[in-house]
């Protein structure tokens, strides 16, 4: 062997040690989080192709995009035919919501292997970004292709869920719970189904599995503050309804209904705390609402704050006669004086001739005028 020949190995055999090190030092720095140090060492490394992913990656973690993207544009230009590379450069885009761009590449991702569910899948994420109606038709592709592809499952049953085609909806569900049952998603699914179906009994069961797997939020404690509600178990519908304000206290549509069903168990006190605290916050008419809180302090015999409230509710819309009516009863219980009563009944006839309860008033103020009648000396 030539000296120059054993030079040129001992030379080559250190310079290939030395990029070792600078990949292993790389290495070591993008795993223990220096991230900006590691490209920084990738860029020393003397075959810029094995590296450009590892930068690419780097990039992603310190949330550069741009960067990250024109090194997988790099690392596809050297290694043409690598199909993971392109997968991760199409979900970077989609990442990045450049929808086009990310569409494009998952079709030709499709092109090269149409029998892969999950290339099916993210093209359909893709399109469903895109509010492209054709989405589903991905998802139902990769069922298709593994149907035991429980993110697809999960797409399509919500989508048939959302057009109220509840068998099809439990056929997904139960099929995507029978190899996950575990599977959270499809739970609240099943549960939904039933709440729109209006089988409440078997919704509760559902809703309370997902409490149970430790899944909380504010959806499933009103879904099951409702679903009690339409059971007539009350007591644990308050108790939902409760949960549900602690997400969010001053939602004034969950207020009202704590109002209302602390009302049906005629905890009057507690419905007029939740029907005020309600209209304290809210801004819109409120005519509705208003003669909530006036019947619950009729309940409690306040008929002064009731005709106050009453008075605010035909402010709101003077032509709610059932706000108007509700305030001739008040006044009715808390006037003495029998010829002003017998004159608002007569006003009330006037205004509106039209209600329905007209008749009611009607038979009151004939009531009235014969008890004057039987009073008169």
């Amino acid at each position: 062997m030539s000296r120059y020949l054993v030079l040129f190995i001992i030379f080559t055999f250190f310079k290939t040690e030395a990029q070792t090190s600078v990949l292993m030092l790389a290495d070591s720095l993008y795993s223990n989080g220096y991230y900006t140090k590691a490209i920084e060492t990738y860029k020393t490394h003397q075959n810029q192709e094995d590296v450009y992913e590892k930068i690419a990656n780097a990039y992603i973690a310190i949330g550069n995009y741009n960067e990250a993207l024109a090194n997988y544009k790099l690392c596809m230009d050297a290694h043409p035919d690598n199909s993971l590379l392109k997968i991760e450069h199409a979900r970077l885009l989609f990442k990045t919501k450049d929808f086009k761009s990310a569409s494009t590449e998952f079709k030709k991702l499709i092109s090269i292997d149409s029998l892969n569910p999950n290339y099916h899948y993210e093209y359909g994420l893709v399109l469903e970004k895109e509010a492209d109606s054709l989405a589903v038709l991905e998802f139902m592709n990769a069922i298709k292709l593994d149907s035991l592809h429980q993110k697809a499952i999960y797409k399509v049953a919500k989508y048939h869920l959302q057009k109220r085609q509840f068998k099809t909806v439990e056929e997904l569900v139960d099929m995507g719970l029978q190899s996950n049952d575990f599977n959270l998603e499809l739970i609240s699914l099943k549960a939904q189904n039933y709440f729109w179906q209006q089988d409440y009994h078997k919704a509760i069961l559902w809703f309370e599995k997902l409490l149970a797997l430790g899944e909380s939020s504010q959806f499933i404690y009103e879904k099951l503050s409702e679903s009690y509600s339409k059971t007539y178990r009350e007591k644990q519908a308050i108790a939902y309804g409760l949960q549900a304000l602690k997400f969010e206290p001053n939602n004034t549509k969950n207020l009202f209904i704590q109002g209302r069903l602390y009302e049906k168990v005629k905890d009057y006190t507690a419905a007029e705390t939740y029907y005020t605290l309600a209209l304290k916050i809210e801004d819109i008419p409120l005519d509705k609402q208003y003669v909530q809180l006036g019947r619950v302090l009729n309940y409690q015999k306040k008929y002064k704050e009731a005709i106050t409230v009453l008075n605010k509710a035909l402010q709101e819309n003077p032509r709610n006669d059932m706000a108007a009516f509700y305030l001739l009863q008040t006044k009715n219980a808390y006037y003495k004086d029998i010829d002003v009563k017998i004159k608002l009944y007569e006003k009330f006839i006037k205004e509106f001739p039209e209600s329905v309860l007209n008749a009611v008033a009607a038979q009151q103020l004939s009531e009235l005028k014969q008890e004057k009648f039987m009073n008169t000396d």
